[in-house]
């Protein structure tokens, strides 16, 4: 059990997540279970903790749970290929609600691929990916206005995964940087973590540091959002 106060991930946590990609066992696992609990588990349980309580200081209306917003260490591999039981990161959500349910999210992961955080509209529904769309198309100065607030704050929206043809009904759009904000499946800004940085009680404000620079986006989105018919 921990106080609740981030104190940084233990000095195993790289090495419990090679040596778990290493033998992907279950049983291997069950022997380490409380290594990884104490390296990784509790301390993202504490950070979300910790990040839930500085967003709400910040008012940024995003909030989590030590153990709703963690994801799983196990894989879902029953639609899969790829069969190994076990992801090769921990990652968490904080949002609105708290849920994993809902969009304008914060996200962390930590694992061997690297360690980043990310603020996203992450594939959203089709209702409010085409209300997203029509916005750029219909208001593109309040669009272009947040792109700008971003890049100020140093960030820029992802580009990767974007539609190769204009979806349909937007065709007359022409201006480059909007056709590329319509072809976009989701809105997304990243910030990439030092390995070194996940030991430190310092990841908490560098977190809190991003996630404000990345408010323009969320508000964007949001305005949109409260917009959105129900189904």
């Amino acid at each position: 059990m921990t106080d609740g106060a981030f104190k940084g991930f233990g000095p195993k946590a790289i090495p419990f997540l090679k040596a778990l990609d290493f033998h992907q066992s279950r049983e291997w696992f069950l022997e380490n279970r409380d290594l990884f609990e104490q390296e990784l588990r509790d301390p993202l349980g504490d950070l979300v903790d910790t990040l839930t309580q500085r967003f709400a200081d910040a008012g940024l209306g995003l909030r989590g749970d030590r153990k709703k917003s963690l994801f799983r260490i196990n894989r879902d591999v029953r639609f899969a290929k790829d069969k190994r039981p076990y992801n090769r990161h921990v990652s968490a959500i904080l949002s609105p609600d708290g849920s994993k349910a809902v969009q304008g999210v914060f996200y962390i992961h930590i694992g061997l691929e690297g360690c980043f955080a990310g603020v996203a509209w992450w594939q959203p529904e089709a209702a409010l990916l085409l209300a997203m769309r029509r916005a750029i198309e219909t208001w593109p100065d309040r669009f272009r206005a947040m792109v700008k607030a971003l890049k100020k704050n140093g960030l820029e929206l992802d580009a990767e995964g974007a539609m190769k043809r204009t979806p349909r009904g937007f065709e007359h759009v022409t201006d480059k940087d909007l056709v590329g904000a319509i072809r976009s499946r989701h809105f997304a800004v990243r910030h990439a973590i030092d390995p070194a940085g996940i030991h430190k009680v310092a990841l908490v404000d560098e977190l809190v540091d991003f996630t404000l620079r990345a408010k323009p986006l969320l508000d964007w989105g949001r305005a949109i959002e409260g917009n959105v018919p129900e189904c």
